[in-house]
């Protein structure tokens, strides 16, 4: 079975970037994967913040009705809602490792709904945060799943 893979907003806006080809392919390639083997996640935050970038980001942004829609199809994930004990670890996360707050709770979400990697171009590539691995999309393929974790 595959490690759960927690996918940031970068990865998703990829998705849909024309102006960017390779890392388009890479990260549609990293989606399928995800849905093929059920093991992606991601949260209410990522999803805000995809909605609000795919409507202004590139130059054929998508509609509202095609974003939503996008959305709507990662329900399927059960996207994690931030509550207190997500804050309570984002806030230790920030203060132990410096993250900025909002990397912070993204880790700290990756972390409660039990992932061993956050797939983000955003973040240091191979760097340990607690239980998750960060991995960039962009320099390992989705096979980094089938490793075994330690």
């Amino acid at each position: 079975m595959s490690a759960l893979a927690f996918i940031d907003t970068n990865v998703l806006l990829y998705c849909f970037d024309e102006r960017e080809p390779d890392k388009r392919e890479r990260a549609q390639a990293w989606m399928r994967v995800c849905w093929q083997r059920y093991c992606g996640r991601t949260s209410i935050q990522v999803l805000n913040e995809f909605y609000f970038n795919a409507r202004k980001k590139f130059p054929t942004a998508l509609s509202a009705g095609d974003a939503r829609s996008e959305i709507r199809r990662y329900q399927h994930w059960k996207p994690w809602a931030i509550d207190h004990a997500t804050m309570e670890t984002a806030w230790a996360i920030e203060s132990r490792q410096g993250f900025s707050y909002w990397d912070a709770l993204i880790l700290a979400a990756a972390q409660q709904q039990g992932c061993s990697f956050l797939v983000s171009e955003d973040m240091q590539h191979g760097q340990q945060v607690d239980s998750v691995r960060i991995v960039n999309p962009f320099l390992v393929g989705p096979e980094v799943l089938d490793e075994p974790q330690f």
